[in-house]
């Protein structure tokens, strides 16, 4: 309420009071003068669509010359009974700048109570405010002072402070005064960093101080302190104590025209006011469970802010004298009674709305005695209205929330299976989550078989698995730093190496993070080297020929995992192989240091008598790397080449790292005018390239730029053809390769791009395939036709056809007739049965996957070499 206005406006229980203060008429001969304080009781009635007065009363006061005042209002509870009651504090100016203030109490009875009072030498006028008592606290001169019914005393509080935001209750505190003082840093180290440079850098803070039990509360808790400058007026919305800390959920307004919304202390959404110099804010909860805020600006306007989904403004008004929130029409739910400026008419309450931005909508000066019938007619369409885009609102926020909790679910059950995976490659037992502890947790998960002390057979059969692999198959495991990508290397042996197929390295996070999964997805390789290291073969992803997509699908649904050829003739191997897992390094490095262990996964393969491979999944681990910021800062896994007498040094992972990054392409280069003798000055001078100190035929690429680290290899097979291999980043090094390169070839040459690998080699392994497709095949229909000849039983007599018994016998008589005929009626319906013999869905579908994988493997060969 502003000061100095002689009638007020307050809601008490549905009904709107109006407290006036007036002069009685003069008698004549009385010595003394009086001034009444009115109050009028006025509800609201729904038949007419009108405030009626409901009752009255009255308290004389003497004013002896002396000017009276009404300060402001409210609704405080009486300590005495805890009944919320309208209250009015009051002045009386005396001489001597002296003035008197006391709080008056309205009772049921329309009969006024003074509570108290009290003298001070200079007036009210900032930031009074009436609690709980009732008291009455207000600021002056950076103080702040308080008085109760209690102590009929004017006590200080030990705080200086430059205004008061919001006075309330909260929990297990009390009283409660949100203020805005000068920041007081603290001398110790134990205070929050973050809070205290807050405060130093803006120079004031939030505080709370309660009442009651004399303690200074933490103000961060309601609002950061660089909000302490613009924040002009604050309504909490929700107090409690969670977990012994203080959770709070409150709006602000401020002098940039805003409205903020915080939720434990930290901005939760803003909205964009309409009007300037927004003064106070106030809440009221509609019956559609919309909470509105009110926002009052010294103008005389007032606006709406719903908050929902994000808070936005729902409607505004202009000259507006006061905004009440009650339930003025006996509904159950709050409503606004906004009453408007009109000095044609001295009623307040002659032009009023009463609203709740929904199916409520009353307002002055409608005709209701003719505008019912079509008002309510209206009104009811546009309820059901609502209704509906409510009840589908409804129903589209509980398929939402459905959906969270099935996908928090699968996170759940998937974190669980990633932690049994470590502990059983670990060898570790894995302990499932009991009934009884996820009834705790309220996860949602059980096991699904009894909780027992020992582990499953199965997950014993798995480790004992991994524990038969030999101990020094792993030779050496490396990791390499190259751009954004983590390159990690496990060496293996020769003979651990031939043993194995479909072989592919995974990483897993050692530590515990509940929120993401622990796996870390990355791409495979298979680096193979010779001797002489003279030649180099690297298998990767190759792009899947687009009619054969299908088939790739049916044989593999994890694409960390690609098959890659077995063997090849024409390369001498030194006596190990090298995998290599290739990850995105960013993602990483948001965890500051991570520890990951490296998995080799591989089929183990066994020669059966048939010449048939059998082979059985298995999961080896490699070992565990490090990564920190500092270590890749200091450069410690970064890919090192230098010059060195023309030639260029660099440790083994340092050259695989940089091939696993880069993608290959072979190039064909025929001229018939000119040799080629062109493409080595190329390379070794406009590309500033100089070959590898262990292979000359291999060259790395110094030039500076996007060219850096690309590798060269040029064979010469004549002077008039050769092919040219790159290793390249991307494509956009590459197509700078090429363009440089079409510079210096004769314009008569003629450039072609060849599949990965030579033509004998991808012609052994297609000789190679098709057989394994033929085996796979004939193993598959061998297997079904003895099943079907041990499923079938001829006649009555097991394993006898018709054919073993006499023919000449049976045909003597005439019941030999018709046993011979009944006979070879059995026999004609079991061989068409075992011509329609059905095939188990579990072995079709693993012929199928076995033909698949035989076929797939073979196109692809096939594709390599068109």
């Amino acid at each position: 309420m502003l000061l100095g206005e002689q009638e007020q406006f307050l809601s008490y229980n549905g009904e709107v009071l109006i407290f006036q203060l007036s002069k009685p008429k003069h008698v004549e001969g009385a010595a003394d003068k009086t001034m009444n304080l009115c109050v009028r009781r006025m509800v609201f009635n729904r038949d007419t669509k009108l405030f009626v007065q409901k009752s009255s009363g009255v308290f004389s006061m003497r004013a002896n010359h002396l000017k009276i005042e009404i300060i402001c209002c409210g609704c405080t509870t009486d300590s005495r009974t805890g009944i919320i009651l309208p209250c009015v504090l009051m002045k009386k100016k005396k001489r001597n700048n002296v003035a008197k203030y006391f709080l008056l109490l309205l009772h049921s009875s329309n009969q006024f109570e003074q509570s108290f009072h009290f003298k001070l030498d200079y007036e009210l006028k900032e930031d009074i405010r009436l609690f709980t008592g009732p008291s009455v606290l207000w600021r002056h001169a950076n103080k702040l002072f308080y008085i109760s019914c209690d102590t009929c005393t004017v006590l200080s509080a030990p705080v200086q402070l430059s205004s008061v935001v919001w006075t309330g209750e909260i929990k297990d505190e009390g009283t409660v005064v949100l203020g805005v003082r000068t920041a007081c840093l603290p001398e110790s180290e134990d205070e929050d960093e973050f809070s205290t440079s807050d405060r130093a850098i803006w120079g004031s803070e939030f505080f709370g101080y309660a009442i009651e039990r004399q303690k200074m509360l933490t103000g961060t808790c309601f609002m950061p302190h660089a909000y302490s400058r613009v924040v002009s007026s604050v309504y909490v919305c929700k107090n409690e104590i969670l977990k012994k800390h203080l959770r709070i959920s409150l709006v602000a307004i401020t002098h940039k025209n805003q409205l903020i919304w915080f939720q434990d202390g930290l901005p939760k959404g803003v909205c964009e006011l309409p009007y300037e110099k927004p003064c106070s804010v106030k809440a009221a909860v509609t019956s559609s469970s919309d909470l509105l805020f009110i926002v009052s600006f010294a103008s005389g306007n007032t606006c709406v802010v719903q908050r929902r989904d994000s808070l936005q403004v729902a409607s505004k008004w202009q000259k507006v004298k006061s905004v009440l929130v009650d339930d003025f029409i006996g509904s159950g739910s709050e409503q606004l009674l906004l009453l408007f400026k009109d000095d044609s008419n001295t009623d307040m309450l002659s032009t009023f709305r009463i609203t709740d931005l929904g199916e409520v909508n009353y307002a002055s000066g409608i005709n209701y005695k003719h505008d019912v019938p079509a008002a309510e007619g209206l009104q009811e369409n546009g309820l059901l209205t609502l209704q509906a885009l409510e009840t589908r609102l409804q129903a589209g926020c509980t398929s939402v929330r459905e959906l969270r909790q099935h996908l928090r679910l699968k996170k759940r059950v998937v974190l669980e299976s990633c932690r049994a995976l470590i502990d059983l490659v670990e060898e570790r037992t894995h302990i499932l989550p009991t009934a009884k502890e996820v009834k705790c947790r309220r996860e949602g998960l059980v096991s699904l078989w009894d909780d027992v002390e020992n582990p499953p057979h199965s997950l014993s059969k798995e480790t004992s698995l991994t524990s038969k692999v030999p101990e020094h198959s792993i030779v050496k495991l490396w990791q390499r730093v190259v751009g954004d990508s983590l390159v990690v290397g496990v060496k293996l042996t020769d003979s651990f190496y031939l043993s194995l197929s479909d072989v592919s390295l995974s990483l897993v996070m050692d530590q515990d993070f509940s929120s993401i999964s622990p796996t870390i997805k990355c791409r495979n390789k298979i680096i193979r080297l010779n001797k002489a290291f003279s030649s180099l073969s690297v298998s990767s992803f190759q792009i899947e020929p687009p009619p054969k997509k299908m088939k790739l699908d049916l044989h593999s649904k994890n694409e960390q995992k690609k098959e890659f050829p077995k063997r090849c003739s024409r390369v001498q191997l030194d006596g190990a192989k090298t995998v290599v897992a290739v990850t995105s390094l960013s993602p990483l490095l948001a965890f500051h240091r991570v520890c990951c262990i490296v998995l080799l996964h591989a089929k183990k393969q066994k020669r059966r008598n048939d010449s048939l491979q059998e082979s059985k999944k298995i999961t080896v681990p490699c070992g565990k790397i490090l990564l920190s910021l500092e270590d890749i800062s200091n450069g410690k896994y970064s890919v090192k080449m230098l010059r060195d007498h023309s030639y260029c040094t660099g440790s083994m992972e340092d050259i695989l790292a940089a091939l696993a990054v880069s993608v290959r392409f072979s190039f064909q280069i025929v001229s018939s005018d000119c040799t080629l003798t062109p493409v080595n000055s190329w390379l070794l001078g406009e590309m500033e390239c100089t070959p590898f100190k262990e292979c000359h035929d291999n060259i790395f690429c110094h030039k500076a730029g996007n060219l850096y680290g690309t590798v060269f290899n040029w064979t010469l097979k004549n002077p008039f053809e050769g092919v040219l291999t790159l290793f390249c980043r991307d494509l956009t090094v590459l197509f700078q390769c090429l363009h440089s390169l079409t510079r210096v070839l004769p314009p008569s040459c003629d450039v072609k791009l060849l599949r990965s690998g030579s033509k004998g080699e991808l012609t052994e392994q297609l000789a190679l395939a098709l057989e394994k497709e033929m085996l796979t095949l004939r193993s598959s229909f061998f297997s079904k036709e003895s099943e079907a000849e041990n499923s079938l039983t001829w006649g009555n007599e097991p394993g006898k056809k018709i054919s073993d018994v006499p023919v000449v016998s049976l045909l003597d008589s005439e019941e030999g007739v018709q046993q011979f005929r009944k006979k070879l009626q059995n026999e004609r319906e079991e061989s068409v049965l075992s011509m329609n013999q059905t095939m188990n869905g579990a072995l079709y579908q693993e012929i199928a996957l076995k033909l698949a994988e035989a076929q797939l493997s073979s196109d692809m060969i096939v594709w390599r070499l068109s």
